[in-house]
């Protein structure tokens, strides 16, 4: 019984660490500070936590995931929607100030 909350407790704060991050991307309207290889490997990472959940007929890892799946596949589509322009051209002009210190 112990370890049933433990594991819902532990599934809980997982599903929803997501949820700051969301809402600050949605205020700011960029992601920035997201790498797009991340948001999808853990993605597919999730998924196959859905799909062993399923196998052992787990919900709370079924829930757990699934919830978290939401919440990155919500991520992704900001990454598309709002696009990451600002660091694109944050890094460019970083690196054109290194390449000019470095050739003087």
């Amino acid at each position: 019984m112990i370890w049933t909350i433990v594991g819902a407790t532990a599934a809980t704060l997982t599903m929803l660490s997501f949820i700051p991050q969301i809402i600050r991307s949605y205020r700011i309207k960029h992601v920035k500070d997201l790498s797009p290889i991340m948001l999808f490997q853990l993605s597919l990472g999730v998924s196959l936590w859905v799909a062993y959940g399923f196998y052992r007929r787990d919900p709370i890892i079924i829930c757990a995931n699934f919830t978290t799946l939401i919440t990155l596949v919500i991520l992704i589509v900001m990454h598309f929607k709002f696009g990451d322009a600002p660091q694109r051209g944050t890094l460019r002009r970083f690196l054109g100030k290194i390449a000019r210190k470095i050739v003087k």
